[in-house]
């Protein structure tokens, strides 16, 4: 039975730009701060913290370099958006500069480059370790690839540590997204034959279907959708979540698809607003679930929480406060009848296995 989860979506450098959170206290010292502010009013309370992360058992995580254009934004708070690549770019940048401060000035955070740190992150988490051993490692995932200049220009990203790239949030230079449907541009096209040549991990998250099934075919390398439910239960959203038929796509690449725990995205007409408890964790179960019984398998399922991604914890069902909370899935599926190897593989395998074949060895 695996100690630890990965988690495979989270905005940490977003919330520290956007919201002027800091990531090094945890979600109440945060959601004190907060109270009565804008912050908390349009983005909801806090979930995540350093400390919350590692009391959750959360070893590593995805932690995303995430600018949105200004033509989709959505709060009228938010100020972390772009017009021109260039823009995308010196923001990006700013949020890699960002994660390299937080892993020199906490000795409880790394960045994970290679293999051999992933392996150091983990020998932190062994059996007979001590709490205050534990360390969380990330990952730098970019959601929404206008940042790159251009395809060529991926070698200094990955000079600097990125290791998975999402081309779509909404539409970018690259893939159709989430509201704007279309496919690969030629750009979209290139950018992943350069990503394949640095054996990069692709993230399908965003991606409008067409866009990700031109995607499955063309990218040989290792792929995943980081933060994506099943559309079985979001009828309605077939341009941000995944058919049954894309999610065995991604099962047939060895992919795995991780579930947020966001009612929007778990039950049919929820809105903002509505009751958190409409959801459970036996909604998040099921959720989890559909995706082994569509694949046949317990493979090709992670979890990719997104929590503080534009929403709060009043968005999460009922039984997530913080990111913390994370660590029950493990007992819910234990009492839905899952083996302990595959509730490992939930929590933590099928990730790292993702994980594993997109870092380089050194």
């Amino acid at each position: 039975m695996t100690d630890f989860i990965v988690d495979g979506h989270q905005d940490i450098a977003w919330n520290h730009f956007n919201h002027g959170r800091d990531f090094t206290r945890s979600a109440w010292d945060t959601r004190r701060r907060e109270a009565g502010t804008d912050v908390a009013r349009v983005y909801g309370p806090c979930m995540v913290g350093l400390p919350d992360e590692i009391l959750g058992r959360i070893a590593v995580v995805c932690a995303t370099v995430f600018v949105p254009p200004a033509k989709s934004k959505m709060f009228p708070t938010d100020r972390l958006l772009y017009d021109t690549p260039e823009e995308a770019y010196r923001l990006g940048i700013q949020q890699m500069d960002y994660y390299e401060r937080l892993a020199d000035e906490n000795d409880r955070v790394d960045l994970i480059f290679t293999q051999a740190d992933l392996d150091a992150v983990l020998a932190t988490w062994t059996p007979g370790t001590e709490f205050a051993d534990h360390r969380l490692g990330l990952v730098l995932l970019m959601e929404g690839a206008d940042p790159i200049l251009e395809p060529a220009q991926l070698e200094e990203w990955v000079e600097r540590g990125l290791r998975i790239v999402g081309p779509a949030w909404t539409a970018t230079r690259y893939a159709g997204g989430t509201k704007a449907p279309g496919p690969l541009t030629d750009l979209g096209r290139a950018l992943l034959e350069v990503m394949g040549g640095f054996g990069m991990i692709l993230d399908l998250s965003h991606m409008a279907p067409e866009a990700c099934l031109e995607a499955l075919d063309r990218y040989a390398g290792p792929v995943f959708a980081g933060h994506a439910n099943p559309l079985h239960f979001s009828p309605g959203r077939t341009d941000r979540n995944l058919s049954d038929d894309l999610i065995r796509r991604v099962a047939e690449r060895d992919g795995v698809v991780g579930i947020m725990p966001y009612n929007l995205f778990l039950v049919p007409g929820w809105k903002l607003g509505d009751r958190k408890d409409a959801a459970t964790m036996n909604t998040v179960i099921a959720a989890i679930d559909h995706v082994c019984q569509i694949t046949g398998s317990a493979r090709y399922v992670g979890i990719g929480s997104d929590f503080d991604g534009g929403f709060g914890a009043e968005s999460t069902p009922a039984g997530f406060d913080t990111v913390t909370d994370l660590w029950d899935i493990g007992p819910a599926l234990r009492a839905r009848g899952y083996e302990p190897g595959d509730v490992s593989a939930i929590l933590s395998g099928n990730m790292l296995r993702i994980l594993r074949a997109g870092l380089p060895g050194g």
